[in-house]
Order: structure tokens, then sequence, then C-alpha cells
């Protein structure tokens, strides 16, 4: 047996791995198996810490334990980590230079795990896309859009751009909805209607209190907007529109309108009797009034004050 365990597998130079050394070896990550799940069990039960820290928490540990682990792992081996990590120097230097990129998307994913600026659960607007951190790993982070569609982001996108964290240190979020009347309207009686429409809406909460604002006035209608807070600010789109198709209903109901652009066009025609313009360039000469042929059936061609609907007299 002992014979056994110590047939060698692979040699070279002054290493030998044997059989023995590769059981160590992979008890020892079976050790860390098992020990990673305790540790995700043990912070994940913690009713003190929300749901992104605690991730956060975790994705370091796991990362720390599993790089001092491989470290091991290649003693067990046999093999002199300090004789590997001097041989191959320039070799990491070259490797170094040639993924940065990547390397950069490493430390920003530490980056956002330790100073928790984006949680898993966090809402993100990174340049107009709005979507859901469903998980924060060291190179990417997954998100999930409004569209329901998963986008894997580089890490150095959420640490080197500008976004908007709508759920940083609140779970809720103001929103807001336009909208115009006709200048006719009794503006108490419309700011009572939009905000009974925001009321009665489920998915605003009652604290902060929704309120409404007189904006401005507009070239064909006067500005409202009503501001509510709710904490379904992923899917708050939903909720937005069933305010509108609201506060629609209300106004019809009390004779409210909301007005729309109108345009009014002036087409001047010439009366009867008038002199047309003798610029005014035809394609055809014989068409152009005091023509070659226009000149012999002028005579002909007078039309009657009858045939304009006038009346004749004497």
């Amino acid at each position: 047996m002992k014979e056994f365990l110590q047939y060698t597998l692979i040699s070279f130079g002054d290493y030998d791995i044997t059989i023995l050394s590769v059981l160590k070896f992979i008890a020892f990550f079976v050790v860390i198996f098992f020990l990673l799940q305790i540790i995700k069990k043990t912070i994940f039960k913690l009713s003190r810490i929300e749901l992104g820290k605690k991730y956060a928490i975790y994705n370091l540990t796991k990362y720390f334990i599993m790089v001092l682990a491989c470290v091991i792992g290649i003693q067990i081996l046999g093999f002199n980590l300090s004789i590997l990590l001097a041989g191959s120097a320039a070799l990491l230097v070259a490797i170094g230079l040639g993924l940065q990129s990547l390397f950069s998307d490493f430390v920003s994913g530490i980056i956002l795990l330790v100073d928790s600026s984006v949680k898993v659960n966090d809402i993100l607007d990174i340049n107009g896309l709005v979507c859901k951190v469903k998980e924060i790993n060291l190179r990417t982070t997954t998100v999930l859009t409004r569209d329901d569609k998963y986008i894997i982001l580089p890490n150095t996108d959420l640490t080197r751009n500008h976004l908007i964290n709508w759920t940083h240190s609140h779970i809720s979020a103001r929103f807001e909805v336009k909208v115009g009347v006709d200048y006719r309207s009794d503006v108490k009686l419309v700011m009572r209607l939009l905000k009974e429409a925001t009321d009665q809406q489920s998915g605003v909460i009652n604290e902060p209190v929704p309120f409404v604002r007189f904006t401005d006035y507009g070239d064909s209608a006067l500005h409202f907007s009503v501001f509510f807070w709710s904490e379904e600010v992923f899917r708050v789109e939903n909720i937005m529109s069933n305010i509108r198709a609201r506060i629609f209903e209300l106004f019809r109901m009390n004779d409210i309108t909301i007005p729309f652009p109108q345009r009014v066009l002036h087409m001047a025609h010439p009366t009867y009797g008038e002199k047309t313009n003798d610029n005014i360039q035809y394609p055809f000469d014989q068409n152009r009034p005091g023509g070659k042929d226009n000149d012999a059936t002028q005579e002909e061609s007078k039309i009657s004050p009858q045939a304009y609907g006038a009346s004749a007299t004497e």
C-alpha cells in the first residue's frame, strides 16, 4: 500500500508528483469547499446585515480563502513556491502589461465589494440604462434590465463612469408624472384630482406624502407635476402608467381638457377679376397668361359671373 501511495505519476527536475500528494491535494480542496459552504450559511443567517453587504463579505472571504488555498495546494504537490515566483517574475511582468484592463476589472471588483457603493439588488441608472444588480463577481457584474435581459458589465464600467444608485441609502425613491391642461381649467380642481389619482394607486407609499406642483405656463397648456415615492423602483414604470390612466379618467369625468399642439394654415386664392401675376413661370409658354396661344383664345376663356355663383344684373 505504501509503495502504491509513493508511486510517481509525474517527474520533472527535482520534483515528483506522487499518488499520495494528489490525494492530499484533492482532500484539501474538498475541505475548503465545505468550509466555504459553512461560512456562507453563517454569514447569510445574520439578520443585522442587509443582503448586499452579506454578499460582499462572503465574496471577499471566499476570494481570500481561495488564493490562500491555491498557495498551500501548490506546496502540497511538492513545489517550492518561492523558486517558482523567482523564476517566473519576468513572465508575470509581461502578463501584467498585456492584461492591464483585466487586472483593472479585478481591482474594481474588489473596490465594489469593499466600499459597498454598489450592492446586490441595487437599482442603477447607467447612462440611461436602468438595471438591477443580480451578482457582483471579481471581474464582472451581472445586471437585469427592465426588458428582462441580463447584461454582463466589466467592473470598471461601474467605478469609472457616472451612475445613479436609486437605492444606495433608501429602498424607496421619488418619481414624477407630468401633465398639461387647458388654460380654461380650474387650477385647484386639477391639483386635487392629480393628488387623488396618486393616492389611490397601489405601490405608492404614504410617507413621504405625494404632492402636486403647478410648474409652468406653456404655449398651449398649464403644466403640472405630481410627485410620489415608491419602493418598487425597478418596475415603477407600471405604476406611472396606471397613474396616467387614472388621471385621464378623472379629467374626463370633470370636463378637464388636455390640449395638444394645433396649426392653422391660411391659403390665399386669387378672387374673380383679380389680375394674375405675369411673373409666374409656367412649364409651357402657351399656358402662360398673355402667351401666344392664350392671347388667341382670351375671349373664349372668359368665365361668366354665373360660373362663380353670382346672379346676373341688368
